[in-house]
């Protein structure tokens, strides 16, 4: 039987151990991280703990909602056994009715029935490390070869010795330009985000430096549940003419390859980073995005004609 539980009625030592025990969990979905992303965050559990869906709600104009955490690329189901697609049936079907307007990602282990409506897939890439690295080596792209063979005649340096408060600004300084929805709310979150997990120790900073000794580049890697999860990137100018980046991520699976662990690149249904990711032998797979307006037909009007006025 699934159960709808309030935060106060979470018994969060029993919902860590689920995840920690899950055949598909992620760091997203520990209790210490929901509670930065969405302090509000209530939940599905089925049984004694043994699968739970977190649930991430919003309310405004008087409407309750859920919606996906920033940070946070999938949740979903997590089970301590198999799932199946009446499983995640199931679990959808018990989300409470007072929320009529849902938008969140499950993942990648959440196989819901084809014929189930409000499903879109959406596009993850993920590189399984267990070979060694001149094997995974085999799969680059000539074009990566080429990248970062330019990158080593660049003299860059690699360090794992970055302040991830270096990260965030190079990132502001120049990509941040472009994304005008992301605000100091979002870096402010992103901070202590990166901050507990670097204080629990599943965190991996490494950044490339120029001639000058000067970061020009680096990413932010989180380890959690056989998963290491390219979490985070900056880059500068200096890093695109140099190939920085690649020279990165490749330092990256040289010293992780041969090893249980999967690189989950968080990403992306942008073209171009996808093919920046398969250039290292990454694999696409998908996890269901949900989209379910329950609105009665006016409100959905009013709101439509409000989204065009702010346009």
């Amino acid at each position: 039987m699934i159960k709808y539980l309030r935060q106060d009625e979470i018994d969060v030592d029993k919902w860590d151990q689920c995840i920690s025990h899950s055949v598909n969990g992620m760091i997203y979905a520990f209790s210490w991280y929901l509670d930065i992303v969405n302090n509000r965050w209530e939940a599905l559990v089925e049984g004694d703990y043994e699968r739970v869906m977190p649930l991430t709600p919003g309310k405004k104009a008087n409407i309750n909602y859920l919606f996906q955490p920033p940070f946070t690329q999938q949740l979903g189901i997590f089970s301590t056994s198999h799932l199946t697609s009446q499983v995640v049936n199931d679990f959808i079907k018990a989300i409470p009715s007072k929320y009529k307007l849902i938008e969140i990602n499950l993942n990648t282990y959440n196989k819901p029935d084809s014929q189930t409506t409000g499903f879109t897939p959406w596009l993850t890439h993920e590189l399984d490390l267990i070979s060694d690295y001149d094997t995974i080596t085999k799969n680059y792209s000539n074009n990566l070869k080429r990248n970062l063979k330019k990158a080593r005649q660049s003299k860059l340096s690699i360090s794992e010795h970055v302040r991830p408060e270096e990260l965030i600004t190079i990132f502001k300084e120049n990509k941040g330009k472009e994304l005008k929805h992301l605000t100091n709310y979002h870096y402010d979150l992103l901070r202590r985000l990166i901050n507990v997990m670097v204080y629990k120790n599943t965190a991996s900073v490494i950044g490339a430096y120029d001639e000058t000794n000067s970061l020009c580049a680096g990413a932010f890697f989180v380890f959690s549940n056989r998963k290491a999860i390219f979490y985070f990137s900056a880059t500068n100018d200096t890093a695109k003419e140099t190939g920085a980046m690649p020279l990165v991520i490749d330092y990256f699976i040289q010293k992780h390859a041969h090893s249980h662990i999967t690189l989950d690149f968080e990403g992306s249904n942008d073209p171009g980073l996808a093919r920046f990711y398969k250039s290292f032998g990454a694999t696409q797979i998908t996890y269901p995005h949900l989209f379910l307006n329950k609105l009665n037909p006016l409100f959905r009007f009013g709101l439509s004609v409000i989204k065009k006025l702010k346009n």
